[in-house]
């Protein structure tokens, strides 16, 4: 962990010609390098600390991972780190692993995607005890088509319990929600500039949906809220001179909901759109991009920053640590995943629409069991109206009981959760054969969460190719043993080792012959 009090100023070390003298120098970011040459004056070194005696071709300041992205984020949000541990839905990202993100100056958001509404609301009771005046936390609110009545009332009980920040995602369009979480609060400060008391992090993975964020709220959503008394005209008002998110997160190849974009041509387009915007809205403070997605290694933090990200959000790999609510059966198989033990799944909340995410596919069916189900959907307008052969498979294969028998458990947990469903259901033959289906999906989560050891060729692990590079990473290092990894010190050796390779490149471009072993970084038990 990096050590910003001032030291004093360094001492002088000799010049370093060789490869192992270089990368050992390399490694000490918090100090200055200065490139020197050598006796012919043709030989490029490093020295670090103060400048040493003889020709110094130039010199770099100390580098410090919190300062990787600039300052603008951290000084928004009142981190020291720009760093947050993404929401993995079903509360996989728990309250335990938000309050660690906390205390470690860096941001956490709960998992609250998927969850019924007792559960958020205790989550977010849990959060607002254990982590006081902090205002480095938040939770998710997750865009629900299926469900729009609780997705407004997640956002207004956020809003109610003074949660200081929310991460939207898998948004396609602007609801009534997110612009309430966007809105309400909004005033003047005493510089007469717009102040929000609750952030949004709006996640996209579509220009067309952050052109949406970061854009004033539409004049329609927000008359609607305040006719329903939901915002003051005043909010209202404000709403219009500022963007729907002041932190726009660019997803690319993420686990769970994700267009499996790459980062590299993602981050610059949004990023041109951004800019494009603000001239055009005239917004006196500038908005911040964040990267996530495919983020599992310091070579992929370092790379998000150099593509101009302000802040990284880590998801995936933090289902192996220690704080996850996932179970010691699902971590294990996450543990030994490679860059392409992945698969594309039909999503449980966007079924009917056809969206899919992106899960495990090493050690699990779920992605071709989900993907029958589906096709099944599609072809078909009713549970009776699938062929009895088929039927039989899915019974036996997928479902492990008769059509009627989990329509009887989806009615039961419709009834708790939204009885209009089941009128739908009962009125729509089609719609009632997706609710069939969407157990299984909903199932397969929680079997991965829970270890049912029953279903674990079922389990449905939402995860993106980062979770192989970062098993590839750590192997042979102390983080290569699941029990040590600890949410705070996966995000600190991320940082740490971007920082390092960000030097490292500095460097090379300075024409400093750097061998490959300076572009490594091995896993450390950063305090």
């Amino acid at each position: 962990m990096s050590v910003l009090t001032d030291l004093g100023p360094p001492a002088a070390s000799l010049p370093v010609f060789s490869p192992e003298g270089i990368t050992a120098r390399v490694r000490q970011i918090r100090e200055p390098v200065h490139v020197v040459s050598g006796p012919d004056g043709r030989e490029l070194g490093i020295a670090t600390g103060a400048a040493p005696a003889g020709p110094v071709l130039g010199t770099l300041p100390p580098l410090y991972p919190e300062w990787l992205g600039g300052r603008t984020f951290c000084e928004a949000h009142g981190v020291r780190f720009p760093y947050v541990a993404g929401e993995m839905a079903n509360g996989i990202a728990t309250t335990r692993m938000v309050s660690a993100m906390a205390r470690a100056e860096m941001i956490g958001f709960f998992g609250a995607g998927g969850l019924a509404y007792p559960d958020v609301e205790r989550a977010v009771h849990t959060l607002a005890q254990e982590l006081g005046a902090r205002s480095n936390w938040g939770v998710n609110l997750i865009h629900s088509p299926a469900e729009p009545a609780l997705e407004f009332r997640v956002a207004e009980l956020l809003l109610r319990r003074g949660v200081p920040r929310i991460s939207s995602s898998a948004f396609m369009e602007l609801t009534p929600a997110v612009v309430l979480c966007s809105a309400h609060g909004l005033r003047r400060g005493p510089d007469g500039a717009v102040v929000r008391r609750t952030h949004l992090l709006a996640k996209v993975s579509r220009p067309e949906v952050a052109e949406r964020f970061l854009s004033p709220a539409p004049p329609a959503l927000l008359d609607s809220l305040v006719a329903q008394g939901k915002l003051t005209r005043q909010e209202a008002s404000l709403a219009a001179l500022v963007p729907v998110a002041e932190d726009i997160t660019v997803e690319a190849d993420s686990g769970g909901h994700t267009d499996n974009r790459p980062l590299s041509v993602l981050l610059p387009r949004i990023a041109a759109l951004r800019d494009a915007l603000c001239r055009r809205f005239g917004y006196r403070r500038a908005v911040r991009l964040g990267a996530a997605g495919g983020l599992g290694t310091p070579d992929a933090v370092a790379a998000a920053f150099a593509l101009g990200a302000s802040y990284v959000v880590v998801g995936s790999v933090n289902q192996t640590a220690v704080e996850a609510g996932l179970s010691d059966a699902a971590k294990a198989m996450l543990c030994d995943a490679d860059v392409s033990d992945v698969a594309m799944a039909p999503a449980a909340d966007m079924f009917e629409l056809g969206v899919k995410l992106q899960v495990l596919s090493r050690g699990t069916m779920f992605a071709q069991r989900a993907a029958r189900l589906h096709a099944a959907y599609r072809a078909h307008g009713s549970l009776e109206e699938i062929p009895s052969a088929l039927r039989a498979t899915i019974e036996r294969d997928v479902l492990r009981a008769p059509f009627d028998e989990i329509w009887r458990h989806t009615r039961a947990f419709w009834e708790q959760r939204d009885p209009a469903e089941i009128t739908r259901a009962e009125a729509d033959p089609k719609h009632r054969m997706a609710l069939v289906f969407r157990w299984y999906l909903g199932s397969s989560s929680r079997w991965a969460i829970t270890g049912e050891e029953s279903r674990r060729a079922d389990f449905q692990i939402w995860c993106g190719p980062a979770m192989g590079a970062f098993n590839r990473w750590v192997a042979g290092s102390f983080l290569a043993d699941p029990a040590h990894r600890s949410v705070v010190r996966i995000g600190l050796n991320l940082l740490e080792g971007a920082a390092v390779l960000t030097r490292a490149h500095q460097l090379r471009t300075y024409g400093v012959p750097l061998p490959a072993e300076a572009f490594t970084y091995a896993p450390c038990e950063l305090a």
